[in-house]
């Protein structure tokens, strides 16, 4: 069942994803050659705590871990430990929240120190899809609109799209419905309506679309292990527009990236016509 908010949900809502987003700045400052996983994963799990908040993925599903940190062939859901990064590495940092009663849960792909300009393509494109989703976010499209909108957007650049794992719904639980797969079809599935939050995150494969799942029951790669990016973005529908709740501002200040990217989907408030 679809989930919608209240306007003063989205606006808790947004403050639980702004402090996602103001942890994933904080673990920028580390990210180098040399930082294992585990310190990132423990200065996130601070921050957040500090900010009178939860670490919402510790214990979730069991999960060991209060962050999901995935190195270069890691798709998603890997497990904090303490191998250092290496320069050319990339690493998605994926975080969730729980805060006034509601989920935040946002992810970016770092570089680590310099990466091979192929990898800085796939990063590029990733994230570009991203926003290319959020676009098909809109009063009269359907859910497969945005999953056509991601997978023709990466296709086209030769990139394998991941089937087996999905955005979702968000709210006063972490995965409600609707599910939000990367690949579609136009005009198929759940009507896009206001008040709907959802949680887009493309996972985009340098090769092979083809993952494998690992016996510590988190960990997923690609099966040819080749590079994997994963960007993510809490993103609610107010007055048929899609708004963001989560920013990756708090990355580019500390990173000093200049981006206009959000600019058309900031959310001003949650106010509904």
């Amino acid at each position: 069942m679809i989930i919608i908010k209240t306007a003063e949900e989205l606006e808790l809502m947004y403050q639980s994803a702004q402090l996602v987003s103001k942890t994933l700045g904080e673990v920028a400052k580390i990210i180098k050659p040399g930082v294992t996983t585990q310190q990132i994963n423990d200065l996130g799990d601070e921050f957040i705590r500090d900010h009178g908040a939860y670490p919402a993925f510790l214990g979730m599903y069991d999960f060991p871990k209060s962050l999901c940190i995935s190195p270069n062939e890691q798709v998603v859901h890997g497990i904090p430990n303490d191998e250092p990064l290496k320069d050319g590495d990339i690493v998605s940092v994926d975080i969730g929240v729980y805060m006034n009663e509601f989920y935040g849960d946002h992810a970016y792909t770092f570089k680590v120190g310099e990466v091979s300009p192929e990898v800085e393509k796939l990063l590029k494109i990733t994230k570009e899809s991203l926003y290319e989703g959020i676009r098909a976010f809109k009063k009269g499209n359907r859910v497969g609109d945005i999953g056509y909108a991601i997978q023709t957007y990466c296709e086209a650049e030769g990139y394998g799209v991941v089937r087996e794992l999905v955005g979702h719904g968000l709210g006063k639980t972490m995965h409600e419905d609707p599910q939000v797969p990367n690949y579609g079809r136009r005009g198929t599935g759940k009507a896009l309506k206001d008040g709907m939050v959802l949680a887009i995150e493309p996972m985009i494969n340098m090769g092979t679309r083809a993952v494998k799942f690992h016996r510590d029951g988190w960990t997923v790669t690609t099966r040819d292990n080749k590079y994997s990016a994963h960007f993510e973005h809490d993103v609610a529908m107010v007055n048929g527009e899609p708004r963001l709740l989560s920013t990756f501002q708090y990355i580019y200040d500390v990173l000093g990236i200049e981006s206009d990217e959000e600019q058309e989907f900031l959310f001003k408030d949650a106010t509904f016509n």
